[in-house]
Formats: structure tokens, C-alpha cells, sequence
């Protein structure tokens, strides 16, 4: 064994002790679409008097946090998106009316003085309203007396605290306590002593205690207390007939009341903890059952290696579990899909090292099979890491460009991929040099798994087939295919989801079953005629809507009720139609970045007619996906963009795969005609398309089937995806590039450093160079 592979032996172990020991030790941190609860995305507003920036948005967040906080709910977590958003996470809240109730009281708490007062059943002598200018209102007071207010003295920012107490001495029973700061106090002291100059009894004694407009306390300043006196600031109580819920109800809307800026609820979303629950359950049984025969399939093509990689493969689902757990990452449901589907794809590199490997033994059967070994690693690795950059660049977009769960997806699909690369280059490489130093494994062929072609590659070199000899054939065909989706997208139109459009959708588990006909009516009945009936899960009811607030939710399922009997929030997505505007330019923004990034890398690596035919054969994908989703009426959301963009990257990552081989061979061989070089890198990438392809389709194929409706769309664009990508790559991309390497005059490549490597690889450890 060579101290290079001792190095990575050991470099295996101990990532490989780090992170059984992360696993075994610590948690993953689960998103609310796994683990159940409500998210609400709130939007800060600019105020009459203040703009809404980093700095008021931090301190409305500092105020929510306070007022969740009364709540009870267990963990909950807020932080800035942006600079005038705000992410509101609760876990296990199922109901969000409340929690809505208590966020969206958006209005400034003010103090004012009261300058008099109508009795309850006495006609103002004019309406109560606002005086537009003089800041002056007319609002009922707790008992509903009509009180004349002044303008605000002061506003709720100046609260320090509010505390509600009981006190028993002086037989007052619950009060609340308050507390300014020091200029906030001043006015406090200057407020209250002008009231104090007025009568006990008097309405004018009194100061009100404004929130959203609505007068929530009115106390009338003690007698004790002198004129032009006042109160001093922390030794302020507000005493009454208060129970103890009351007293810190009032205590909470004091302290918490003060927004320095109003915010609206642009995003809500509900996951009931079954959903959660099932998901897992899906994701783990689709992941085992995937890896399972992904380990199986590679073992099968390549024997021993085959087992070794399986071996490796086992190893980088315990690493980037690891990876997300330690880093703390939270794990969504479109991250878990993520986390799943990168098993199937971490294989890639094992693949193209090995038939690499296949392609050295061929070429030369006496070399021995450890030389053979190494330099397939040295050939592969510029694919390798071509195909992953792209995939990361394709990750990268998803993490700054997603919303919500689908920048999980984009974090989980990074760290697998850093994950499958270390799995593949250290690990995979370690254990397959040392079994290649086994006599055993070395003298019989067909047991270590490359020394012999596979049966592709056998029946291609068999066949010969010349594919490329009018390679406009088949952009026809890639034109005509592109045709039937857009057609697709015309006739049928793309059935963009709640996220994109702005609404509501609901879905809802009932005790008796109910059909959709029945369902309609009876929401219809109910005054909710509009609203879109389908059915979605094992019998469930998904509800679709425009507008509709909490209480109207609940009204409508209140009415559902009356048909399935005991009726059960399974999910709930509410998207504001700004922010359903915006997340539809984004994805679009998204798209297009993707294609330029992808292109300007491609342009950097490769010849630009290359790139361009990659991007061509890119666009290609993505047109067909989404023309197929328009045929087949699925919805088209943000977990369809995450599919899409991941499309992106494979379909890129199988594009590379094939002109870096063409790359290779055209600088080798600059008088070969390009069309058959073509032929020849095509027919030698083929047995690793095909061998990539299956690992992620047995991935995908369990997915849909085990998915459930969570997951089923996500693995049915990427299995379009992926079928139209393994053609694009042959059949779009290369035909593109022979055509556009027609009309310029650019020589071939020059061979570079990894060309002359290949001509004279390495010369083996343990062969000293003697021959006979």
C-alpha cells in the first residue's frame, strides 16, 4: 500500500468517526413542513412618520418576539429576511388565528388625554370620527362611553416595561405596572399631572390608552395625585376589576403594542404534524429502498469495485447527514428530497472513474490493474469536477435566489455534493487500491469488475452505429419535441400554484369521505362558491381560493364539516399577491441566471460553440419539462423550480461529460474529422450515462411511489428531467456543436497537460520498469 493511499485511508476514518459520532449524538433540526407548525413571512411597512429599513424592521421583530413570547409556544423562531422582512416560525401551532390576532395588531399604541365624553345611547352631536390634521378622535372607551381624545403625547415606543402583578396588601388584586424611559417618563409625568388638575369623577381625569384605534385602557389618575404633579414613571399602576388573564393581556398589549412600523402578512403556511410525520416516513423508506438498489445495480456492473462503491456510497449518506446535522442545518421537505436524491446521483463519480479504468484495461490488457486504476482517476477527474461545479453553481442559485423550503433543497444538494466528491475521490479510492493490491483480485478478471467492458460498451463497439453523419436530423427531432411542449404550454397553459399567483390552499383530512361534487356544493352553499375543489392525498379534500383571512378559513372549514364529520387541517398555504408576484419574477430571474451562469462557465472551460450547445441543449430540458407538467395539468411551484434547476445541472453535468471527452480526443487525434470524433466520445460516455441514469431513477422511481403528493411532482420533473437530459446531452448538444463548429474557422485544441498525462500516465509502484 503507497503512502498516497495510506493517507486517504486514514483521512477516511476519522471523517468517517467524526461524523458517526455526529450522528449518534446529536439531532437534525426539522423545518416546519416536517416536524408541523405554522411559518408566516411578515412585510414591514413605511408609517406615516417612519420608514420601514433594517433598523426598524430589527426593532419590530425585538417587539413580535415579546408578543409570541405570551403565547407559550414552545421554540418559536423569528428573524430579518432582507431588510424589511420578517420570518415568523412557530412549531406545533395548527390554528394560527391567534398568533395572527396577535402579530397584526400593526397600529402605533398611543396615549392621549381625554378632553370629554358622550354616555352610552346619547347621540354625538356629530359622528365620532377623526379630525384629518389635529390628530384629535372620538372612540368608545371599555364600557362604550364616547371619549373625546386630544392628540398623542406620546407613543408605546416609550414604554420600557409592562408588568401585571397581583397585589394583595393593598387589597387592589391585579394590576399593571408601567415603566418608561427617561424622556418617555417626562411626558408620562407632564400628562398625567395635566389630567389631575380636572375633578375626581371627571371624564377629563382620565388617559387613554390607544392600540389600532381602539381604546384598550382608560384609568382615571388617582385622587392622591396633585395637579401639574403627575405620575413619576416607575411607580405608575393601572388598577381595576381585572382577572389575572386580563391583567397581562393588558400588560402584553402595552409592552408589545409599540410597532415602530406596521407589517402585513404576506406568506402563511400550516403543516399538520401527520404530513410531517408521513413525509419522513416516505423519504426514509424511498431512501433506503433507492440506495438499496442503486448498491445492488452498481454491484452487479462492476463486481468487487461495484461493492467498494457501494461501500463508499453508505459512507457519504453517513457523512452528509453528519455534514447537515453539525452544521445545523434545518431540514425541510424539499431538502430532505434533496438529501435523498443526491444518493442516487453521489455514484457519478465512482461511474466515470471506473469506465475509465474499463476504457485502460481495454487499450492495454497486459498493464496491470492498480496502473489502470490510477490513471482512470487522473482522466476523470477533469469531468468530475466540471459536472460538479455545475451542480453546486445550479445549488448555489436555488439557496440565494428560493424561497422558504427550497433554499433547504439548496443547502442539502451543496453539502451532498461536497460529501459525494469526498466519498468518491478518498474513499471509493482507497478501498479500490488496496483490494487492486490483492494478487487475488489482480489474476482474476472477472472479479474485480473493470478489467473486462461491460456489456454496453461490448454491444456499442460490436454495433458501431454512426450517429452523427447528418447530425440536423436530430435537432429536428429535438425541434420537434420542443413544438409538442410548447404547444402544451399554449393549448393547456402552465398551472402556476399558489405560491406564484397569490391565495390560498387548503387541505383538509375528513372523518367520512367525501367527494368532490359534494365538497363544491356544500363550500358553495356556503358562500364560497369560487373556491377550486380537488382531491389530494388518500381521500383528502384540497380547498384552492383567492383571498381568504384565518377566520374565513375556519368558516369554510366549519362548513366542510357538515359533510365529512370531524374535519382536520393537513396543510395550508396562504401567499399575499404581492409576494406571489414577486416570487413569479424570481423564478423567472432564477431561470435566467441559471442559463447565463451556466454559459459563462461552459464558455470559460470549453470552446464557446461547446458551451452554447449545452445551453441550447439546457434550454431544451427545461422547455419540455415544463411543456410536459402543461400536458399532464400538474401544478407549477416552488419545489417544481427547485426539479427544474436541479434538471439545470444534470443536464449541464451530462453535456460536460461528453465534451470534455470530445476535448480529450479532438486534441489527440486534430485530423480525425470532428463529426467522428463526435461519434467515438459519444459511444465511449454512453456506458456512464446510462450506468448514472439508473442510480437515479431507482432513487426517483421510489420517490414517486413512496412520495406521496409532497413529493410526487418534484420526482416526476426530475424523471422527465433526466430522460430528456441523457437525450439532450447526445442528441441536442452535439449535433448543436458540429453544426456551429462549421460556420468558424478555429483549429482544433491544442493537447495540454492532462493530454500528454494521458499519452504517458504514471508508471506504476510496484512495476520497476523491466520488460522482456
Amino acid at each position: 500500500m503507497t503512502r498516497a493511499t495510506t493517507v486517504r485511508a486514514v483521512l477516511a476514518a476519522a471523517v468517517l468517526l467524526v461524523s458517526v459520532f455526529i450522528t449518534l449524538t446529536m439531532s437534525p433540526r426539522l423545518g416546519l413542513d416536517l416536524q408541523g407548525g405554522t411559518r408566516m413571512v411578515l412585510q414591514a411597512e413605511d408609517s406615516a412618520t417612519v420608514e420601514a429599513n433594517r433598523e426598524t424592521t430589527d426593532r419590530t421583530l425585538e417587539v413580535l418576539r415579546q408578543r409570541i413570547d405570551s403565547l407559550g409556544v414552545a421554540e418559536p423562531v423569528l428573524t430579518r429576511s432582507g431588510e424589511d422582512r420578517i420570518i415568523v416560525e412557530l412549531p406545533d401551532v395548527q390554528d394560527p388565528r391567534q398568533a395572527a390576532a396577535v402579530i397584526g395588531r400593526t397600529a402605533q399604541l398611543s396615549f392621549h388625554a381625554v378632553q370629554g365624553a358622550t354616555p352610552p345611547g346619547t347621540e354625538p352631536e356629530s359622528k365620532p370620527e377623526s379630525e384629518p390634521g389635529s390628530g384629535r378622535l372620538t372612540l368608545p372607551d371599555e364600557q362604550g362611553t364616547q371619549l373625546d381624545l386630544g392628540p398623542a403625547r406620546l407613543s408605546g415606543a416609550g414604554v420600557k416595561d409592562a408588568t401585571a402583578s397581583f397585589e394583595a396588601q393593598q387589597a387592589a388584586g391585579w394590576t399593571v405596572k408601567l415603566d418608561f424611559h427617561k424622556d418617555a417618563g417626562k411626558d408620562w409625568t407632564r400628562l398625567t399631572g395635566e389630567a389631575a388638575c380636572h375633578p375626581a369623577g371627571d371624564e377629563r381625569r382620565r388617559v387613554a390608552i390607544v392600540l389600532d384605534e381602539k381604546v384598550i385602557s382608560s384609568p382615571q389618575v388617582d385622587p392622591s395625585v396633585g395637579c401639574q404633579a403627575g405620575l413619576p414613571s416607575g411607580g405608575t399602576q393601572i388598577t381595576g376589576s381585572f382577572s389575572a388573564k386580563e391583567a397581562r393581556d393588558l400588560a402584553l398589549l402595552i409592552k408589545g403594542g409599540a410597532l415602530p412600523v406596521p407589517v402585513e402578512i404576506v406568506e402563511q403556511r400550516t403543516v399538520g404534524p401527520t404530513l410531517g410525520a408521513a413525509a419522513i416516513d416516505a423519504s426514509a423508506q424511498a431512501a433506503l429502498i433507492g440506495a438499496a438498489a442503486t448498491a445492488l445495480f452498481i454491484t452487479f456492473v462492476y463486481r468487487l469495485f461495484g461493492a467498494l462503491a457501494a461501500v463508499a456510497l453508505a459512507a457519504y449518506g453517513v457523512i452528509s447527514y453528519a455534514a447537515l446535522v453539525g452544521l445545523g442545518v434545518t431540514l425541510t421537505l424539499p431538502g430532505l428530497a434533496g438529501f435523498v436524491l443526491a444518493i442516487g446521483m453521489a455514484v457519478d463519480a465512482n461511474v466515470l472513474v471506473f469506465e475509465r479504468a474499463r476504457e485502460e484495461c481495454q487499450d492495454r490488457p497486459t498493464r496491470s490493474l492498480r496502473s489502470a486504476l490510477t490513471t482512470g482517476f487522473q482522466k476523470a477527474f477533469s469531468a468530475v469536477a466540471d459536472s460538479n461545479i455545475t451542480t453546486l453553481l445550479a445549488a448555489g442559485l436555488l439557496f440565494f435566489l428560493g424561497s422558504g423550503p427550497v433554499k433547504g433543497f439548496g443547502v442539502t444538494l451543496a453539502i451532498g455534493v461536497v460529501a459525494s466528491m469526498f466519498s468518491a475521490l478518498v474513499i471509493a479510492r482507497a478501498l479500490t487500491e488496496i483490494a487492486a493490491g490483492s494478487r487475488f483480485v489482480s489474476d482474476y478478471r472477472g472479479v474485480n469488475g473493470i478489467a473486462r467492458p461491460g456489456s454496453v460498451r461490448t454491444w456499442l463497439t460490436r454495433k458501431d452505429p454512426q450517429l452523427f453523419r447528418k447530425p440536423v436530423r436530430w435537432l429536428v427531432v429535438s425541434t420537434a419535441l420542443v413544438a409538442v411542449a410548447v404547444a402544451g404550454i399554449v393549448v393547456r397553459g402552465v398551472d402556476l400554484g399558489v405560491e406564484f399567483t397569490g391565495g390560498r390552499l387548503v387541505e383538509y383530512s375528513t372523518s367520512r369521505p367525501v367527494d368532490v361534487e359534494t365538497a363544491r356544493s356544500t363550500l358553495a352553499d356556503a358562500g364560497f362558491g369560487d373556491a377550486e375543489v380537488t382531491t389530494a392525498g388518500d381521500g383528502d379534500i384540497s380547498v384552492r381560493t383567492g383571498k381568504l383571512d384565518n377566520d374565513g378559513e375556519h368558516a369554510l372549514r366549519e362548513a366542510l364539516a357538515t359533510e365529512g364529520g370531524e374535519t382536520t387541517k393537513v396543510r395550508d398555504e396562504l401567499i399575499g399577491p404581492s409576494l406571489g408576484d414577486e416570487l413569479r419574477r424570481n423564478a423567472l430571474i432564477a431561470l435566467g441566471v441559471a442559463v447565463f451562469v451556466q454559459l459563462a462557465y461552459l464558455a470559460m472551460r470549453f470552446r464557446w460553440t461547446f458551451a452554447v450547445a449545452s445551453v441550447v441543449g439546457m434550454v431544451h430540458d427545461v422547455v419540455i419539462v415544463v411543456g410536459a407538467f402543461a400536458w399532464l395539468g400538474r401544478p407549477v411551484d416552488g419545489i417544481f423550480l427547485a426539479a427544474l434547476l436541479t434538471v439545470i445541472g444534470y443536464s449541464v453535468n451530462d453535456s460536460v461529460v461528453v465534451f470534455d471527452r470530445v476535448r480529450e480526443l479532438w486534441a489527440g487525434n486534430r485530423k480525425t474529422p470532428l463529426a467522428t470524433i463526435a461519434r467515438r466520445a459519444v459511444l465511449q460516455t454512453v456506458p456512464r450515462t446510462v450506468n448514472t441514469g439508473m442510480g437515479a431513477l431507482f432513487i426517483l422511481v421510489a420517490l414517486a411511489v413512496l412520495g406521496g403528493d409532497s413529493l410526487a411532482d418534484f420526482a416526476l420533473a426530475l424523471l422527465i428531467g433526466i430522460v430528456v437530459g441523457t437525450w439532450s446531452s447526445v442528441f441536442t448538444a452535439v449535433p448543436g456543436a458540429l453544426v456551429l463548429e462549421r460556420t468558424t474557422g478555429a483549429p482544433p485544441p491544442v493537447p495540454g497537460k492532462a493530454s500528454r498525462r494521458a499519452r504517458a500516465p504514471r508508471r506504476d509502484p510496484l512495476d520497476n520498469g523491466a520488460r522482456v
